[in-house]
């Protein structure tokens, strides 16, 4: 496994992440980003309505956006980009999004072992204070660092 010195940001990768696959499919963006932290961003669609009479934003989405918000944290973390699965991620959901709104999912990896990682995050509608969805996932490493 390669591993990046000090340098290494996790916006360098930005271009091969969320710009293909499911995320570019659902429209997922990079919003920020720190050392073992990382934020993006989910515009609505009304595509990703799960009821289209009401508007709110399906849960799947919200799932995909912070599954890769836990991905990526952990490559902060690790200062790499390597191989991982996600064994665990329990998401529960105290409210809806509101319809029409960005959806905006923080991941932390707070935590790791030879084999792996640990990450909480939530996922919220403008205000982190209110969340929409709370994370907390467990992800193995498949490089065997």
């Amino acid at each position: 496994m390669e591993r990046f010195d000090d340098s290494f940001d996790i916006r360098q990768l930005i271009p091969f992440v969320v710009n293909r696959g499911h995320c570019a499919h659902l429209g997922i963006g990079f919003h920020d980003a720190g050392p073992g932290w990382c934020e993006l961003a989910l515009p609505y669609r009304d595509v990703l309505a799960g009821d289209a009479d009401t508007g709110i934003m399906a849960s799947g989405p919200i799932f995909a956006l912070m599954d890769m918000a836990s991905g990526m944290s952990i490559w902060s973390a690790r200062k790499t980009f390597s191989p991982h699965v996600t064994l665990d991620l329990r998401v529960d959901y105290p409210r809806p999004a509101k319809p029409g709104e960005t959806v905006y999912g923080r991941a932390e990896c707070y935590r790791m072992t030879k084999s792996v990682a640990f990450v909480r995050g939530l996922a919220h509608d403008g205000d982190p204070e209110k969340p929409v969805a709370h994370i907390a996932g467990t992800f193995m490493f498949l490089d065997g660092a």
